[in-house]
């Protein structure tokens, strides 16, 4: 793990991640990160391209999701949309 380190941000509000952390994480040029920011805390998070198993995973989780909920078909999809907007 990465010890702390002191950055600064340039006039642009570029700041300049630590080649050690750079490496660590193998952050290359053009690697795109979500930012959050609340306070004085900055959170920076590496993002990367889902793989196909995470595709798969996702798509295993909402073919149990819809049996679980007894959704069987398209019809039953159209059904509960059509359904919820009647609650409003």
């Amino acid at each position: 793990m990465s010890e702390v380190e002191i950055t600064t941000t340039s006039i642009k509000g570029q700041v300049v991640i630590p080649q050690s952390i750079r490496d660590e994480l193998n952050i290359q040029p053009g690697t795109k990160f979500a930012a959050f920011g609340k306070k004085d805390i900055v959170i920076l998070k590496k993002m990367s391209t889902p793989s196909i198993q995470d595709f798969e995973n996702l798509v295993d989780y909402g073919t149990r999701f819809a049996r679980e909920k007894g959704i069987k078909s398209e019809k039953d999809v159209q059904r509960i949309l059509r359904d919820s907007g009647k609650n409003k």
